[in-house]
């Protein structure tokens, strides 16, 4: 086989689909629990801590924010759940590829859902931190100054590692523990992960449903007058918000679309855990369009609410939910609020954490990484060893990266990933046009083109030059790592289960 055959082989979807019929991983879930697994990951991460700055970025119309965000997802998700229904085997956009356009798209993919899996758990384990040391603050508990965020202390510019100055830099104890704890309870297993984010999910959006009603008491309807206050923003390429902490500078629809973006990242977690459910071919479709159709109501809803309840200039970026509903004087309603926010960062940071490790199994399955990290555990039946290496990774990134840049890498990351599923579902109706497909994305090819290029035009005029910088150094640095591992050790054809030395496949079923 040739160099450029061999960079684009094909595994085949056949033999996928006859892999996910062994059933190696515990067939445990049902749409319903998919649907809540896409609100684990979507409800949490974004609308609790972040739509302040998508506000006062955009004035009222960070509505048309949300739905420019969502009609994006909207795109990838019929894609994802077409190929999610026709591929029914864990790994997600990466497995999609693989079976479409080859060996390099598929690391390349693979490569940029660590971003919008593995990353994304380290924000909002930010973000849970944060919520539970003002819970301490309360009652007179107060951590350290150095344990209290993650604060990278720079001596030069941020590109140069020798300008890291660790020794003056703050980290994130409560986080880095937080991610550890979550990733113990993965290990332990997929019905009892469920079952812990089902609950979740519950507690943060009941903590949404009681902010719409009692925020709308406080409705005025001539905050909505200014609507659109800083237009769509300047589009120029790579011209987006580039410090997402930063509330001075007007950025317009467009910009703080790429930044509200971060909310729907999650909806497509549900077609990470396909090789667990009972009927995949009806679960994943209900499961993607379910959760990201629920998560877009309570967005616009929330967002109608708060700036309906508080002048958009008014609007704080830390607790605009609490500050909002504050003239009620109801100190339960800003608890039930201060709930919803712990429980959705937790179901969130969950469920990122179970995406990523599931993505790693199958990388590892195909041997584009070493399958020794991502054996199953017969007792488990779970990827523990994978789990864990992700879970103290993610730790890591937890204590000392800053919000701000993980943030933009998680959006990058997965707009990347959208914009490839949808070019994958254009490829499979070209080139394998007989494939059974329970699901089929209507108006093909207007819907996946449409998903391509919003993907794209969010990627390039909302996202920074920083975090373009970013993404491509380590993508080269993930090439070389591919190059030198997974091309010579990756054979499309020859696709086996990871299991433990003393384990048979027969245990798992």
């Amino acid at each position: 086989m040739s160099f450029a055959s061999e960079l684009f082989a094909t595994t085949n979807v056949d033999k996928l689909r006859a892999l996910a019929k062994q059933k190696i991983l515990k067939r445990a879930l049902t749409a319903k629990d998919l649907v809540a697994i896409g609100l684990g990951t979507m409800i949490g991460g974004g609308i609790f801590t972040t739509i302040g700055i998508g506000v006062v970025g955009a004035g009222p119309a960070v509505i048309v924010s949300y739905l420019l965000a969502g009609l994006t997802s909207f795109f990838a998700a019929l894609c994802y759940a077409e190929l999610g229904a026709m591929v029914p085997v864990a790994g997600s956009a990466y497995t999609y590829a693989y079976a479409t356009m080859g060996k390099l798209f598929a690391w390349i993919i693979g490569f940029a859902l660590i971003f919008e899996y593995g990353i994304s758990a380290a924000p909002v384990a930010q973000q849970f931190s944060a919520a539970i040391q003002d819970v301490l603050k309360n009652i007179g508990l107060v951590l350290p100054a150095w344990a209290q965020t993650s604060n990278l202390h720079l001596t030069g510019p941020w590109w140069s590692p020798a300008s890291w100055d660790l020794a003056h830099s703050q980290c994130d104890i409560v986080g880095g523990l937080f991610v550890i704890a979550l990733s113990v309870l993965l290990s332990i297993g997929i019905r009892e992960t469920a079952t812990t984010n089902n609950i979740f999910v519950v507690l943060k959006i009941g903590a949404l449903i009681v902010f719409i009603a009692f925020g709308i008491v406080l409705f005025h309807p001539e905050h909505f007058l200014n609507f659109a206050p800083h237009g769509i923003g300047v589009l120029r390429p790579f011209g987006g918000m580039a410090d997402y902490s930063s509330s001075a500078q007007p950025y317009g629809i467009v910009a703080v679309g790429a930044f509200v973006f971060f909310s729907y990242i999650g909806f497509d977690t549900a077609t990470t855990t396909a090789e667990e459910c009972k009927e995949p071919q009806r679960d994943v479709p209900l499961g993607v369009m379910g959760a990201l159709a629920i998560g877009t109501i309570l967005y616009c809803a929330t967002a109608v609410v708060l700036i309906g309840a508080v002048p958009w200039n008014k609007v704080p970026t830390k607790d605009p939910l609490v500050y909002a509903l504050a003239p009620l004087h109801m100190p339960w309603v800003s608890a039930i609020i201060t709930i919803g926010v712990l429980a959705g960062t937790t179901s969130v940071a969950l469920s990122s954490l179970l995406g990523q490790t599931r993505i790693f199994y199958v990388m590892a399955r195909d041997k584009m990484l070493p399958p020794a990290v991502a054996k199953i555990n017969p007792r488990f039946k779970t990827p523990v060893r994978t789990t864990m290496i992700t879970g103290v990774a993610v730790a890591l990134l937890t204590l000392i990266v800053p919000l701000t840049d993980l943030l933009n890498l998680v959006n990058i990351g997965t707009l990347i990933a959208f914009t490839v599923v949808c070019a994958g579902v254009l490829y499979l109706r070209k080139r394998k046009p007989d494939l059974p497909r329970s699901f089929r994305v209507p108006f093909v090819p207007l819907f996946p083109i449409l998903g391509i290029v919003m993907s794209l035009f969010l990627a390039i005029f909302g996202l920074s030059a920083r975090t373009w910088t970013w993404f491509v150094i380590a993508l080269l640095v993930g090439l070389v790592f591919f190059f030198s591992y997974g091309f010579r050790r990756s054979k499309p054809d020859e696709i086996e289960p990871v299991v433990e030395p003393d384990g048979i496949a027969d245990q798992f079923v």
